[in-house]
């Protein structure tokens, strides 16, 4: 049976409500987008809406209340609607960075590997000359992942930890994400002007 939250335009309501950054609502569009190809991929398709709104709520709290960062996520989520599971995966997020709700279900693993992760990814996109996800391949993520210096923001502890808590190779958690990603970018291009 899938997971009841908010529905996905209730979401959008609340994230524009508390994030006003374009950045950051565009980093929420392509969590949720590669939250919805990893529920599809890993068999949680009659979840996928649930695993987006979790994806594009994560940051909810984070242009607010930088400092207390997945603290204060529930005061926001909850007398919204949002149910418990959602209000917990998405604190779960800040694991061992803000709180020490440790994600247990694969969607909640998949949402702390991934967070940082699409963020490099589409850092590392922005360096080549297509500008895309499209031609990105592994090597050249895996390239700049070794240069600390490159997108520092983007911890490489958390993305190697969400791996291990998957149970996945870093190779295999990036290829993956990187398909993700590209997903988005292929139906952005096919939808309609």
């Amino acid at each position: 049976m899938a997971k009841k939250t908010l529905d996905r335009e209730a979401a959008w309501e609340l994230l524009r409500a508390h994030n006003k950054n374009a950045f950051h609502l565009r980093h929420a569009e392509i969590v949720e987008g590669v939250m919805i190809w990893f529920a599809d991929s890993l068999g949680y398709g009659e979840d996928k809406d649930f695993w987006g709104v979790v994806g594009l709520l994560h940051d909810i709290d984070f242009e607010e209340f930088p400092q207390e960062h997945c603290r204060k996520a529930p005061e926001i989520l909850r007398p919204a609607g949002a149910g418990e599971e959602a209000i917990r995966a998405v604190c779960s997020h800040g694991y061992a960075l803000t709180t020490d709700i440790a994600p247990e279900h694969e969607m909640e693993k998949v949402l702390y590997a991934v967070d940082e992760l699409t963020g490099l990814i589409g850092a590392v996109a922005l360096m080549r000359p297509s500008r895309s996800v499209l031609d990105l391949e592994l090597k050249s993520v895996k390239k700049k992942y070794k240069n600390a210096g490159f997108a520092a923001g983007c911890s490489r502890q958390v993305i190697e930890r969400g791996a291990a808590m998957l149970g996945w190779e870093l190779d295999d958690l990036i290829s993956r994400t990187i398909l993700a990603m590209r997903s988005l970018e292929e139906r952005a291009r096919a939808a309609p002007l």
